[in-house]
């Protein structure tokens, strides 16, 4: 089977001089979710904004059988949909399907085709109640799954989601875990959160210091690193 991402030896160094990434190596395949775990400013947000090219480093990212590089970063973006942490960061339009409509309408795609892909990626997510609402009317739960049906109706192969449960309460992570598992992508779960992780998660990888310091099923991995107790050290609904 052929990994949707495959990325080598992948290096990344910030103007400052900080090595954020030193020398990666992964692997996704169809259908998998895998946990991206780790301490802050161990490098997991820098590897994963190089899956669609918003950063580029030394080394190769391949995304279903493109190379991540300027030429094809139009259709590398199509395939790679990514769920910022803070939703508001993703939702600026007057109504909710003005918003979901706006990456259709960005691909070419007529107005009433955009409204549909819309439509159809608010019904995936229990939204199509909100069609006509502002964001900025909704729960933090309800903006999740908004910001996830704008990256739905972009058809992508992949989803890649930032801390997904960070500000949404015990019940809104619930559903939104319950969510993400029926949806059928691969997906990169970058997560403090263990319980969300193994829910989800087929595998984990580890990140310590730019490099994937161990990798394997979630509660192995979590085990290996102790990560269980220090995550729960984090307090709740904090930024990481």
């Amino acid at each position: 089977m052929q990994p949707l991402v495959e990325v080598r030896d992948l290096r990344y160094q910030y103007d400052d001089g900080t090595v954020a990434l030193d020398g990666v190596d992964f692997q996704l395949f169809p259908g998998e979710t895998v946990a991206v775990l780790g301490a802050n400013g161990s490098g997991k947000t820098t590897f994963v904004l190089h899956l669609n090219g918003l950063i580029m480093g030394k080394g190769s990212v391949t995304v279903c059988g493109m190379p991540v590089e300027p030429a094809t970063l139009t259709h590398v973006r199509q395939k790679v949909g990514l769920v910022f942490q803070d939703s508001d960061n993703q939702l600026f339009m007057p109504t909710v399907l003005e918003d979901v409509a706006f990456g259709p309408l960005n691909l070419g795609l007529a107005r009433d085709q955009a409204e549909t892909r819309a439509r159809d990626a608010l019904a995936a997510v229990g939204m199509a109640h909100a069609s006509s609402k502002a964001p900025y009317h909704l729960s933090a739960g309800e903006k999740k799954r908004v910001a996830i049906a704008g990256i739905l109706a972009m058809n992508p192969e992949i989803l890649v989601l930032d801390e997904p449960t960070t500000f949404l309460d015990p019940p809104g992570q619930n559903a939104l875990v319950a969510l993400l598992d029926e949806l059928p992508q691969a997906k990169i779960l970058v997560t403090h959160d263990v319980d969300c992780a193994r829910a989800l998660a087929s595998r984990a990888v580890f990140f310590q210091k730019g490099k994937i310091a161990g990798e394997g099923p979630v509660q192995e991995v979590v085990a290996r690193f102790n990560w269980d107790r220090i995550s729960l050290q984090r307090p709740a609904g904090s930024r990481l």
